[in-house]
């Protein structure tokens, strides 16, 4: 089971991937925020029908629930719009990086001092390693992708320089 939930987090995390490709897109043409909107309102009608059709009986509702939980579903206003300007600023591969460098980062910390109510794992050496790994990662990316984008833009120079 452990396997699965990995493969289905790994699929997850490519849908993240085309979604902030098609926002950025979306969004230089219509806007952030109405690129965001769209994503949410969508979101929350798939979300909606999920619930009508699947979800099963759970002893608490939404208002039972410590108030503090409920600020978890303001954190994905901040992502997406972020994720709409990044893209189109740095590519999706360099902000999804980013984005998963901060995720990484913040779930350790989570992980070793047990915040939000979860079980607290200790930090370890190899878990630095990863985090020191990715963003590695994260520079050879954006390095490679400013290269590129610089060498793409010197023949547009020169193809307007002979005009």
């Amino acid at each position: 089971m452990t396997i699965i939930m990995i493969i289905l987090a790994v699929i997850g995390g490519a849908m993240l991937s085309i979604q902030a490709a098609i926002n950025g897109q979306l969004g230089s043409k219509v806007g952030v925020f109405k690129s965001a909107f769209l994503t949410f309102s969508v979101g929350a009608l798939v979300t909606g029908l999920l619930i009508f059709f699947f979800e099963p009986k759970h002893a608490l509702t939404l208002m039972d629930v410590p108030k503090w939980q409920l600020l978890g579903a303001m954190f994905g206003v901040p992502y997406i719009v972020i994720m709409v300007l990044a893209v189109q600023r740095i590519g999706a591969a360099v902000a999804t990086v980013a984005v998963i460098f901060g995720q990484l980062t913040m779930s350790m910390l989570i992980d070793n001092f047990g915040w939000l109510g979860n079980a607290s794992i200790p930090f370890s050496m190899s878990r630095l390693g990863a985090i020191v790994c990715l963003g590695i990662a994260l520079f050879f990316i954006y390095s490679s992708s400013k290269s590129k984008t610089a060498s793409a833009k010197i023949p547009m120079r020169q193809e307007a320089a002979n005009k």
